[in-house]
């Protein structure tokens, strides 16, 4: 299978922001890069590179952050059935699904991914939520519940929980729109 690549875009739609990410997909391993930019406390630029084995499941995941308070790194490894963070086990992420990062929409397509694979209508999950606000990983709680074809609803149950929203996705299981958060700006 030769490598494929596409470019996405998504803009913020609660303050001013776009996130450009380059997802390649090939035989042994999908890559995403990324770049989201905002002008949330005075402004800031987050690179993140994912790591993903073949079924959408994430192996690594590195955040960098600079804004006027300096600069933030952090990476996340799978780690058994939990993950690393900075290199040392976090006993708190054990047991938890894959990795949810606040300043993207891409990671809301893992679960939504696995639930098309699986057939599934409804998935609750415990994530490793990254606050990219704070640079910090905690545990979270998620739901997913199917809706139509390509339109989910999504609860928070953790972090910041009672949020909800509807999120559509492509063919692909890739975020279209969130409501009130992201929506994808097609390349021109």
């Amino acid at each position: 299978m030769k490598p494929s690549s596409q470019n996405l875009f998504w803009r913020r739609l609660d303050a001013a922001g776009l996130e450009r990410l380059e997802l390649t997909i090939a035989e042994n391993r999908i890559v995403a890069n990324s770049t989201t930019i905002g002008v949330e406390d005075g402004g800031f630029r987050i690179e993140h590179r994912w790591v993903l084995t073949p079924d959408w499941s994430v192996q690594s995941c590195i955040v960098r952050k600079e804004g006027v308070r300096g600069r933030a790194r952090l990476a996340l490894e799978r780690y058994g059935n939990g993950w690393k963070v900075d290199g040392d086990v976090r006993p708190d992420l054990e047991g938890t699904g894959e990795p949810d990062l606040s300043i993207t929409p891409f990671c809301n397509s893992f679960p939504i991914r696995h639930m098309i694979a699986a057939d599934q209508d409804h998935l609750t999950l415990d994530t490793s939520f990254i606050d990219a606000a704070a640079m910090r990983v905690s545990r979270s709680r998620q739901s997913y519940r199917r809706v139509g074809p390509d339109l989910f609803h999504y609860l928070d149950l953790g972090f910041a929980d009672g949020f909800e929203a509807h999120i559509s996705v492509d063919h692909m299981g890739l975020v279209i729109r969130y409501d009130g958060l992201f929506e994808r700006v097609e390349v021109q």
